[in-house]
């Protein structure tokens, strides 16, 4: 996989005016999927590392709405590094791509959107197993 298949960032428009800033993403328009769950994750800092797993069926586009955080993406020989520091953009991740957040800044609100509910079986959350996965080419 290219490092360009791996994700995709995408930018989000400003619909605010003179009462302040107003971002709209709705599924199937501004990102490439219906939204099946939502969640978002605060409170961490630069030394806690989330994510850490790769996931069979769900896609994901992350978004930083208040601070910063990083997202190291593989597919277990490229990777790519993309910062995470503007309300208005995102990225998306496509199926079966490893996933690491970290370097939260203190004021990171990082919100995730999906395409599943929440099943813990589509998700690989070993490095190892997932390396063999994407070797013998059984990722779904």
């Amino acid at each position: 996989m290219a490092v360009k298949e791996m994700y995709r960032m995408l930018n989000f428009a400003d619909l605010g005016d003179e009462r302040g800033k107003l971002v709209v993403i709705e599924g199937n328009r501004d990102i490439p999927f219906d939204i099946a769950r939502v969640f978002y994750i605060y409170g961490s800092d630069p030394t806690v590392v989330r994510g850490q797993h790769a996931n069979r069926d769900s896609e994901f586009v992350l978004i930083n709405v208040a601070g910063t955080s990083k997202v190291r993406i593989t597919d277990g020989s490229n990777e790519a590094i993309v910062e995470l520091n503007k309300p208005r953009q995102g990225v998306y991740l496509p199926k079966m791509v490893w996933k690491d957040m970290y370097d939260f800044s203190e004021d990171s609100v990082l919100l995730v959107l999906t395409n599943t509910h929440y099943n813990g079986k589509e998700y690989i959350r070993s490095y190892e197993d997932y390396l063999k996965v994407m070797e013998e080419g059984n990722n779904g």
